[in-house]
């Protein structure tokens, strides 16, 4: 069984910094991509970013503008979500998820059906 475990959540000023921590127990080996989503209450959850295990490939949310990085440590099969600039906007409860699953299209990486092992989530709160 596979289970990513979120962490690093809380309470920010608009313009701060936070780093969110994804650590994935189980049979960590077989997973082929993690990403990161996030829910805003009343919202659809929504892609974020993710990264690739063979190559570290990365993908981001356009809406993201950059701020954003994600990463991974693979000794610790850690993967990481350091977030700048942040706006009230971007309060949600963030999401790691992990899929064990191959695709031919890097643009599956997107979507949330992709992944199919999913985290509790981790609030994270920017005020104005």
């Amino acid at each position: 069984q596979v289970q990513p475990t979120e962490s690093g959540g809380g309470l920010v000023q608009t313009g701060g910094s936070l780093r969110l921590s994804c650590t994935i127990s189980g049979r960590t080996f077989t997973m082929y991509a993690t990403g990161w989503f996030r829910q805003a209450p009343g919202k659809e959850r929504e892609f974020v970013a993710a990264i690739r295990r063979s190559d570290s490939k990365t993908y981001y949310a356009d809406s993201m503008n950059g701020r954003f990085t994600i990463s991974r440590d693979s000794a610790t099969n850690t993967v990481n979500l350091e977030m700048n600039s942040l706006k009230p906007e971007d309060t949600a409860v963030y999401y790691c998820a992990a899929t064990s699953l191959t695709y031919p299209s890097d643009r599956y990486y997107y979507a949330a059906r992709t992944y199919n092992y999913w985290g509790q989530g981790t609030q994270v709160t920017v005020s104005s």
